[in-house]
């Protein structure tokens, strides 16, 4: 009763920061370190696993003549094949897992928080499930791991001393800004994920303080449906564009 009364008593701003903030669940003692196991991380160990089991359950008994499911999931496969195809070439399909992965996953982490029970008029929902994506940390982890991929296929495809050369071109003189794209690259990736998930979090969250009844279902079709979806399509397209870049 007096942890409900004091939310009540916040302000909008302070409930706002405690949205939006990464709270540590509890910590792993290990070698001498703390390690503060985050919220972030939980959700990000249920999305894996959630993933993990589907496509467990989804890839066994395969049959020659598929029924509705398999057929779904070839239809996905297909289209991430065709889409990896058409902006890497041939060549680029060896990527394809990679990129399926990455854009499944980021997408299941934008999505999940719509599982969260609508709260409203003094009644707190029984869990909270935010939006990965909504932490800086992760999005930075994402977008490092898509430049160490850039950097891993551009070494597969021209050997280290190609990947050299490729840095002087157009002429010697774009050296340091050529450099200067692999630390921009992950840079905005992780900022505009970022930036444009925790945005949407924050407006639904100040739309369930004004009317918590009608107008979060309504207005979710967007900040938490649309939204993620196209920040997950975004986020995939530009690695895709980015690795391609790299074999070309």
């Amino acid at each position: 009763m007096s942890e409900t009364v004091g939310k009540e008593s916040l302000t909008v701003g302070q409930k706002i920061t405690e949205a939006i903030s990464v709270s540590t669940v509890f910590t792993i003692d290990a070698f001498g370190y703390t390690i503060p196991i985050t919220d972030t991380i939980l959700w990000s160990w249920a999305v894996m696993a959630i993933l993990g089991l589907a496509s467990f359950f989804l890839t066994r008994n395969l049959k020659q003549l598929p029924g509705k499911t398999q057929a779904a999931v070839e239809f996905v496969v297909s289209f991430i094949d065709d889409f990896v195809g058409q902006n890497m070439g041939q060549h680029g399909k060896a990527w394809a897992p990679f990129i399926a992965t990455l854009g499944l996953f980021i997408l299941t982490a934008n999505l999940l928080c719509m599982l969260t029970p609508v709260g409203g008029f003094g009644f707190e929902p029984p869990f909270v499930i935010k939006p990965l994506t909504r932490d800086i940390n992760v999005t930075a982890g994402l977008a490092v791991m898509v430049i160490v991929t850039v950097l891993v296929a551009g070494f597969r495809k021209r050997g280290i001393l190609g990947w050299m050369k490729h840095l002087l071109k157009p002429v010697p003189f774009m050296l340091p800004f050529n450099l200067l794209e692999y630390g921009i690259r992950p840079l905005s990736l992780s900022l505009r994920l970022f930036g444009n998930i925790l945005g949407a979090f924050v407006l639904m969250r100040l739309i369930e303080m004004v009317m918590p009844v009608f107008l979060p279902p309504i207005f979710g079709l967007y900040f938490d449906l649309f939204d993620g979806i196209i920040q997950a399509v975004i986020f995939t397209y530009l690695s895709t564009v980015y690795i391609a870049e790299a074999i070309e």
